[in-house]
């Protein structure tokens, strides 16, 4: 029996979608629930799983093409289809079972890869077979591309090439002079867009300060392993930020509103969006209702999201409505930065790399574990004495964590 594979439901307010490639080709044996297809939105990457086990017998749109919600694009042969492979599908133990994310061993002649290298070979229009593979049973790994990358700076590589030697010496030079037009991801042009659409209509103003963290990193080493086997979660950063963050807007409520029109809309709850760099772009998931979480439901919440961002599985309702937004640079080791307004948000914290730096404690010099923080806000509504005691709110709070607990 033949079924139409269709392209499903999209997000709300997303109108079409990119097919971004195929993981199966016409004739492959395919089992039930196997992803087929990544469908590339603004936002999200939508996976699409066969229906049934059987045999791909059409592929009727092919990589790069837009499609919208209901469209078929491929055509399933359920079952038995005068294949010899077909046979095994249906037995005890099949020959093609659904791709582990992690496998890379070869079959059909294709490399198996995981979504996030096969997102990486298409970037850069490669082929898995030109790579060799340093995993497991020869697996294909994301050191493997990217090394592949840097020791082929040329970019002048035909794919079914084969592989050159990854030259221990990181010095080789190309000499071949090229260039590589490679279109911008869905995503990336959406990110793209709304950055600039941030600078043409918000009065983007930021302000700084520095944090003393002595006192919550010793919190964090006095409890962070009988948090961590109470909980079952590691005890972050994050989660004193996010807290402080939250304490701060409710004593400036400006700073958690929002620009509508000529109107000014004040949110009396606290969804705090948290920047995550992916291989994709930078999402930004919203955990609802901070103010109402322990420190272990906040950790919880963002390893989730976080997770779901990294494997491209987020949806849309969890990447929108925040009202404040907080980003962390400091993890790739950025000292200041000047963050950009997630709009229709007023303001976003910026945190940086902790570094130790001798400051001035009881008239004596002391090495200390210091942050900058920056805090960028829309002027149109909120003012500058605002902005700074929001930003000297958050610096107390975490200099003496013991306000938090307090609510002082």
């Amino acid at each position: 029996m033949s079924i139409e594979i269709k392209v499903p439901q999209l997000p709300e307010s997303v109108s079409d979608a990119t097919l971004v490639a195929w993981h199966r080709q016409v004739g492959d044996v395919v089992a039930r629930d196997e992803n087929l297809v990544d469908l590339e939105t603004d936002k999200v990457v939508l996976e699409v799983p066969a229906p049934a086990a059987g045999v791909l017998k059409e592929i009727m749109v092919k990589d790069g093409a837009t499609v919208v919600a209901g469209d078929v694009i491929a055509i399933l042969e359920e079952g038995a289809a005068g294949d010899e492979t077909v046979a095994a599908a249906g037995s005890a133990e099949p020959e093609v079972e659904a791709p582990d994310e992690s496998t890379a061993a070869e079959n059909d002649g294709q490399v198996k890869t995981s979504p996030a290298v096969r997102r990486l070979l298409d970037e850069y229009d490669l082929e898995a077979t030109m790579i060799p593979g340093s995993g497991k049973d020869g697996r294909l790994t994301k050191a493997d591309v990217m090394a592949f990358l840097k020791a082929d700076d040329s970019g002048n590589v035909t794919p079914g090439d084969p592989a050159p030697a990854i030259l221990e010496d990181q010095s080789y030079v190309a000499f071949d002079r090229t260039d590589q037009r490679v279109p911008m991801t869905r995503l990336r042009a959406r990110i793209a867009e709304r950055l600039i659409a941030a600078q043409h209509t918000a009065a983007m103003l930021t302000t700084f300060n520095e944090v003393d963290l002595t006192a919550v990193m010793a919190l964090r080493a006095r409890y962070r392993d009988s948090f961590e086997k109470q909980h079952g979660v590691r005890l972050g950063f994050m989660s004193f930020f996010a807290k402080a963050a939250t304490e701060a807007l409710k004593k400036f409520p400006v700073v958690n509103a929002s620009v509508e029109d000529t109107d000014i809309i004040y949110h009396n709850y606290y969804d705090i969006g948290i920047a995550v760099s992916t291989e994709r772009g930078l999402m930004v998931p919203v955990i609802r209702d901070v103010d109402q979480m322990s420190f272990a439901e906040f950790e919880k919440a963002l390893g989730e999201v976080a997770n779901k961002a990294q494997s491209g599985s987020i949806g849309m309702d969890e990447l929108t409505g925040g009202t404040f937004t907080i980003t962390n640079g400091g993890i790739f080791g950025s000292m200041l930065s000047t963050p950009i307004l997630n709009q229709p948000q007023s303001a976003i914290l910026g945190m940086h790399a902790i570094q130790q730096r001798p400051m001035v404690v009881d008239d004596e010099i002391v090495a200390r574990p210091m942050m900058y923080l920056a805090l960028t806000y829309d002027h149109r509504i909120v003012d500058g004495k605002d902005s700074v005691q929001f930003l000297l709110t958050i610096k107390q709070l975490l200099e003496d964590p013991g306000r938090l607990l307090l609510q002082i």
